[in-house]
Formats: structure tokens, sequence, C-alpha cells
């Protein structure tokens, strides 16, 4: 976490620990405290503060606008097939439509135009994530909002973009499409905390019922602390998203570069100028990376095979499989984050332990 998103949820974890649905001048506190908040959040993803809505995390908030939108209208669901899981299994869940990816992940743009005129599928939702949260990917989402309003126009247009905060403008994001899903701990924040915005004049069915809280689209007792300190992380990660996207792309490419001038059959997976600088994906022939994690955990460098939901599974992940990577090689994939903590001499480390970690699973 960012030290002043700690900083500014510490009044609310002791102090000011009211319920922001009660009466009392406690409760009004809290009360405010979320209405700041949601106004600053707007603010950066240049919207209204009333299409703000605060969740669990960016998993419910992906579920609530797919399911939601489902059981609002009927219709099927849309998306492509290196989604997150937290998208996929919706669309599976409600026998939607998943379609295909280029060999860099993003969605094969002719594929969903098949779907978007075809006259028999009664399309009511279509989610394509703004970054791919496993290999980086950028979706030329301008691209999917023009053709889902000249085909599909009473669609739901939904964006899974919590990959995307410290990397994109989220204005930008926002004005493509009716909804995108953000979690806290991405930009920050705390775990635990997500944001769904919903366009005014779109409506979807709450998942959650109970107390009515957040104008009934998403009901229970409102996490304040960890509101108002996503607030400010999301605030601080868009005031300094330019200089430290530049910073991180010189690092990030530096720790491909690092590693492929060393090994030199490493494969980075996706080129630097179609991904975003935060997520450095490479295969190694010949290598399992069930193996090569373990070398890393032992050196204090800690990276994953796939998503970090999916870590633990023996299976080789599903948006490798979607871009075509072949079985044997995508076993050798190992996916690097960076972000706003890291620093140079990371990247050093980072490249002797990765680089001498392959070559000792080649030795034996």
């Amino acid at each position: 976490m960012r030290p002043e998103a700690i900083e500014v949820m510490r009044p609310y974890l002791d102090g000011m620990y009211a319920n922001p649905a009660g009466a009392h001048r406690f409760a009004r506190q809290a009360r405010q405290a979320i209405d700041e908040a949601r106004d600053e959040i707007a603010a950066v993803l240049g919207c209204a503060a009333g299409e703000v809505i605060f969740t669990g995390g960016g998993t419910e908030a992906d579920n609530a606008a797919i399911l939601g939108a489902v059981r609002r209208s009927g219709g099927v669901a849309v998306c492509p097939a290196a989604e997150h899981h937290a998208v996929l299994h919706c669309v599976e869940h409600v026998s939607g439509v998943v379609v295909g990816t280029d060999q860099f992940g993003a969605v094969d743009m002719a594929a969903l135009e098949r779907v978007l005129t075809d006259e028999s599928i009664d399309v009511s939702v279509v989610s394509v994530m703004a970054v791919n949260n496993e290999v980086g990917t950028i979706t030329p989402l301008r691209e999917v909002s023009r053709l889902v309003r000249k085909h599909r126009p009473d669609a739901l247009l939904h964006s899974d973009a919590v990959q995307a905060a410290c990397w994109l403008d989220l204005r930008e994001v926002t004005s493509l499409v009716d909804s995108l899903s953000l979690s806290s701990h991405k930009f920050g924040g705390p775990k635990g905390v997500g944001v769904l915005t919903m366009r005014a004049g779109r409506h979807v069915e709450p998942l959650i019922l109970g107390g009515g809280q957040e104008r009934d689209r998403r009901s229970g007792t409102h996490n304040v602390a960890g509101i108002v300190a996503t607030a400010r992380a999301l605030a601080i990660t868009d005031t300094e998203r330019p200089s430290e996207v530049a910073r991180l792309d010189v690092l990030g490419a530096r720790l491909s570069s690092g590693i492929t001038a060393a090994i030199d059959d490493a494969i980075t997976t996706v080129p630097r100028e179609r991904r975003v600088p935060g997520v450095v994906h490479m295969c190694f022939p010949g290598v399992e990376n069930e193996a090569l994690l373990f070398l890393l955990d032992e050196s204090d460098v800690c990276a994953s095979a796939a998503s970090a939901c999916a870590s633990g599974a023996m299976e080789p992940s599903h948006v490798l499989a979607a871009m075509g990577v072949e079985r044997a090689l995508a076993h050798g994939a190992l996916r690097m984050s960076i972000g706003h903590s890291t620093t140079d001499a990371d990247i050093d480390r980072a490249i002797d332990v990765v680089v001498a970690a392959v070559r000792h699973l080649r030795s034996r």
C-alpha cells in the first residue's frame, strides 16, 4: 500500500469507526468521508459521483456488471477468451459467448463483430478488459466501443480496468464504455475494496440485497477506512501516472532485455509497444515454471506463472492458450510485475536471479 493511503485509513479504524448508515453525528462524519471519497474517485474517472459504486473488490464489480445485466434484461453475455476469470467464468456461467483473441491476447475484432452482427444472438452485455492482467496487452477499446455502439447500442459495454489504473488515463476508458471495474490494491490501496461505475441511464440488477446502500445497487455496510484509502491511492496514482509510466517503461524494458541478453532463446511474450510497462511476461523453452518459481522464491524474487489468482494451478494459462502459445512453451512462462515501489536495484536483482535460476535448471 502507498503510505499516504495507510495514513488516511487510521482515523476510521479507531476513533471515527461509526456506521455511515446511522443518524448520529459520528455516522454523519463517516458518511461525509464516503461522499468526499466518491467525489475524488469520480474526478479521476471523469464521471459523475452518482455513477460510482463501491464494492468488495474487482471480482465483485465484474460479477455485478455482467450477471446484473443478464438478470435485468436477459440476453447473452460476450467476452474474449483471455479475460480474467472474474469475467470469463461469469460469461460461461450464464452460457454466454466467448470469442477468440489475437496472438497478443487482445480481442479478435473480426470474431467480435461476427457475434455482434448475428441476429440470432440477443447480446445484452459485452465485457472486454482494458489491459490484460497476465501479459499486459493493451486492448484497442476505442475500436471495441465503435463496434458495440454501431451494432448493439442497447447492450451494456463493460471493461475490467483493474490492471489499467496505473498505466492508462481512466477518463478515456470511462468515456468509451458504460461500466468499468477497479480494484484498490492494484494502485496502492487496500485489498477488499473495489469500484464499479455505471453510466447514468444504464441499470443492472444488484447481486447483493440488504440495507439498500449505494442507492440500492450494492447493499452492505460500507468499508469506510478502505474507501477513503482507495480514493487517496487513486488520486496519487493519477497525478503520478505520466512520470511513473515513463520511469517504469525504462525499468521494464531493462528487465526484459537484461534477461534475453543472457538467455538468447528467452521469449518476450508481448512486445513493448503492445503492453503496459507494469507486466513483463516471458517464456523459457525447456524450463518448468513450477521449479523456476521455487528457485526465485528461494532468492526472494516473487513472481508467478500466471495471474496471482491462478497460482498453484498446474495447467498452463488460459490466456496463453487463447493466444495460441504452444503448451510446452506455456509451461515455461514467467510473469513479473513492477510498480511504484520498484527500484533500479530491484531490476538488477531480478535479472541476476532469473538468469541464474534458468541456467541452473537447464544444467540439470
